[in-house]
């Protein structure tokens, strides 16, 4: 057979090639910072505003829907030094205080009022990807080359072990180069460096995965009540009801793995099952409308085995994740993004300082994330439930708590003496209570090793 290109009377064309690819464009900065979210934007914010020539690169674009919509009244603080409370104060429903009910009709109100030596007595929640864009918009006002949909694929480290070349790609292919003095991780649940250094670890103590959605007609509470935040254990877990602007409540639960597993079908009919199996939570549901997508996610619990090193500093859920329980995420991010700010700052300006400023830093957030933990392992234990249920102020300890609830757990000796005590007391009610308090010891440990699937949220990195 004669092939067509040598038949009569046939024009040989050339071959077709590829579309040249344009050279990346280099970039030379003093810091880059990598992840858009409020940890990422406080500390390139921050870092701008100091000087400092800072670029920040965030792989998806704003708005995008994310998990975490319960700020602490202790975020207020880091929002007014941002110089954006006011705008969050226009885009979030007030937030007293947080509510564990008891029974179908009774629940305890901790007020932020109550906690000892309250900076702000009321903190907001927020649709996160309203506040997450006003953070970000806020970097690009304050000098920060901030882009969106761009994400950082790898990074080289110079013969000094330092950070030294991030390959990065745009949503349009084209390549970018990056040359920095200083990395700040702020990738979130991708964890960037966590995975790239295998840093990442699953944590040994806890493991949960979450199911929710958005939700119009959900009854909220009376009065001054109708902003707080619903905080429901149930059989397999925990629940929450988030008050939002514009009639919208945010409502799902955390779950032992073991228990989401069990979902057959579709995603909707599993979460509608899981809130009727709480009466308290279902009575508010009657008349709801879901008017967002249901979303699944998982692998929550995990810890990087380091937080910073030469020229790097991890910051938010890129370095730490355990649970959403205590609404300690936001908090925790955009504290150790100021505090990252800070530590970068005075490693550019005085190199010797480096290591002394990051052992600083993860000491004090360590220190603060170890009280969250304590109290995340443990609240569905029956022995916290018993003392949530009836509370006692005995030496201020019920005061304590609630400062823990606003997020007051790094530098307050006050809050973490009586957090100390509060630890005793549980042991003593534990010993008390000992038959229940090791079945419930024992189920948590159990969930560690279920290996959880089917996350349609983020799925993160390995």
């Amino acid at each position: 057979m004669t092939p067509p290109e040598s038949a009569p009377g046939a024009t040989a064309t050339a071959p077709v090639s590829a579309p040249a690819q344009a050279p990346a464009q280099t970039l030379e900065v003093d810091v880059l910072v990598i992840g858009g979210g409020p940890a990422g934007t406080t500390a390139a914010t921050l870092l701008a505003r100091k000087g400092w020539k800072v670029l920040l690169l965030e792989k998806d674009r704003h708005p995008r829907f994310h998990i975490g919509e319960s700020l602490l009244p202790m975020n207020l603080a880091i929002l007014e030094r941002l110089g954006v409370l006011e705008q969050v104060r226009a885009i979030g429903v007030h937030k007293p205080g947080a509510e564990f009910p008891i029974d179908a009709q009774r629940y305890n109100t901790f007020r932020f009022e109550r906690a000892l030596n309250p900076t702000f007595g009321y903190a907001f929640q927020v649709k996160r990807e309203e506040f997450d864009q006003l953070l970000f918009r806020h970097a690009q006002a304050n000098g920060v080359d901030a882009r969106e949909q761009v994400k950082v694929e790898k990074l080289e480290f110079g013969a000094d072990g330092r950070p030294a070349l991030a390959h990065a790609r745009a949503a349009d292919g084209a390549a970018l180069q990056v040359r920095m003095r200083y990395l700040v991780d702020g990738s979130g649940r991708d964890t960037f460096l966590g995975s790239q250094l295998k840093l990442k670890r699953k944590n040994p103590l806890h493991q949960s995965a979450a199911i929710f959605s958005h939700f119009t007609g959900v009854q909220r509470r009376d009065g001054e009540d109708a902003g707080n935040i619903t905080v429901q254990r149930f059989a397999h877990g925990w629940m929450w009801l988030i008050p939002l602007q514009r009639g919208v409540m945010s409502v799902g639960a955390v779950c032992f793995p073991e228990y989401l597993k069990q979902r057959r079908g579709d995603n909707e009919n599993f979460l509608m099952r899981t809130l009727e199996s709480e009466p308290s939570v279902w009575a508010r549901m009657q008349g709801a409308q879901r008017c967002g997508e249901v979303h699944v996610t998982g692998n929550y619990s995990y810890t990087c085995s380091r937080m910073a090193g030469p020229g790097w500093v991890m910051v938010g859920d890129a370095y730490a994740f355990v649970d959403p329980v205590f609404s300690s995420g936001v908090y925790l991010g955009m504290n150790s993004g100021e505090q990252a700010a800070a530590v970068v700052d005075g490693a550019l300006r005085e190199p010797a300082r480096e290591a002394a400023l990051q052992g600083e830093m993860t000491v004090r957030l360590k220190r603060g994330l170890k009280h969250f933990q304590w109290f995340i392992y443990r609240f569905t234990t029956p022995v916290m439930r018993e003392l949530f249920n009836a509370p006692r102020n005995f030496w201020q300890v019920e005061q304590a708590v609630i400062s823990m609830l606003a997020g007051d757990v790094f530098d307050n000796r006050a809050v973490l003496r009586r957090l100390r005590l509060f630890r005793f007391i549980y042991a003593l009610t534990a010993v008390r209570m000992a038959p229940q308090a090791l079945r419930g010891w024992l189920r948590r440990k159990r969930q560690v090793g279920v290996d959880f699937r089917g996350d349609t949220l983020q799925r993160g990195n390995p």
